[in-house]
């Protein structure tokens, strides 16, 4: 499948005509994204990567479909620290919601292009320098403990190097100008505060890339299986964010989750070219049961504010 030209032409017609027909048709006007429309195109795109992966089974077989499944699982989960982010920036300087899928469009279509370059690189270090599997997955496993011992992280946008290394270079106004980027005022090109988030998306999905992109080189080292199963759990990313945003904060142990996710499939790779290599069927087995279990726990255990919300002292009903 590498070596196809016409798949990786075809595949890549394919998304931006998808994101073609996303900006110029479904989003032409700017509008809030409500639950329905962000869960109709959710399930629009876990369809159509089902779909594309029956088109994997068809012509490549069912072991690179079985990488496809399991490398989209593990990116798709992995891409709801993003969405974690992407609520907390979007608070933080207080986008109005009518804006924020904008800021999404262009922020996933930034992340496409630094992914491929990524993945890129990854396949080049591999090919020429096998040992660098063990690094990777040494690296996947620290991050992952990381992630289960840390869960909670305090973010300051405003101390971000990038941030203030921009800020030097061009103005930036004190409000929003609606939904532009750039606007020029007293002859003065300046930067609105919707591209600062903008430049934080593109960062901040660059940080979790660097975790994401390793851990689906555990599953498979074929660059178009890594790079198309990237690339669908991006383009579902703002869908899912508008799904979930509201609703995270009840999913208090998926952060435990997918560290332990990271921590196993940082094993995986450690193990691949010994005796005790791990199956790919069980890997998807394993992540599925991970995530699955973080999610169920959260709602039975729901943290001890939502336990006592709406409840004050001396409020019970049952003696009114």
């Amino acid at each position: 499948m590498t070596d196809t030209f016409w798949l990786w032409t075809g595949f890549n017609l394919f998304v931006l005509l998808m994101l073609a027909l996303d900006l110029g048709v479904f989003h032409r006007k700017a509008h809030v994204v409500s639950f329905r429309e962000a869960i109709a195109w959710t399930v629009a795109w876990v369809t159509l990567a089902m779909l594309f992966n029956l088109g994997i089974w068809y012509f490549a077989g069912a072991q690179k479909a079985l990488e496809f499944t399991t490398g989209y699982v593990i990116e798709y989960s992995l891409s709801v620290d993003n969405i974690f982010v992407f609520a907390m920036l979007f608070s933080y300087f207080a986008v109005p919601p009518l804006y924020q899928h904008r800021v999404l469009f262009w922020g996933i279509l930034g992340a496409l292009v630094l992914r491929a370059l990524m993945i890129v690189a990854g396949t080049v270090l591999i090919t020429k320098f096998a040992w660098i599997i063990y690094i990777f997955g040494a690296f996947l496993i620290l991050t992952g403990i990381k992630m289960i011992v840390k869960r909670e992280e305090e973010l300051h946008p405003e101390r971000n190097p990038v941030v203030k290394w921009f800020k030097k270079i061009m103005p930036v106004t004190s409000d929003y100008r609606g939904d532009k980027f750039f606007v020029r005022e007293n002859g003065i090109r300046m930067a609105t505060p919707l591209f600062v988030v903008l430049l934080l998306v593109e960062i901040s999905d660059v940080i979790f890339a660097v975790d994401s992109i390793p851990a689906i080189f555990a599953v498979t080292k074929d660059p178009f299986i890594v790079y198309t199963s990237n690339v669908f759990a991006i383009l579902g990313l703002r869908s899912l964010y508008f799904a979930l945003g509201g609703v995270l904060d009840k999913f208090h142990y998926l952060k435990i989750g997918l560290g332990v996710v990271l921590t196993f499939v940082g094993v995986k790779m450690l193990l691949g070219h010994t005796a005790y290599k791990i199956d790919t069927l069980v890997s998807l087995g394993v992540i599925v049961a991970v995530l699955a279990a973080s999610i169920v726990v959260s709602l039975l255990r729901p943290k001890k504010a939502e336990l006592h919300l709406g409840h004050a002292p001396g409020t019970d009903t049952k003696h009114s």
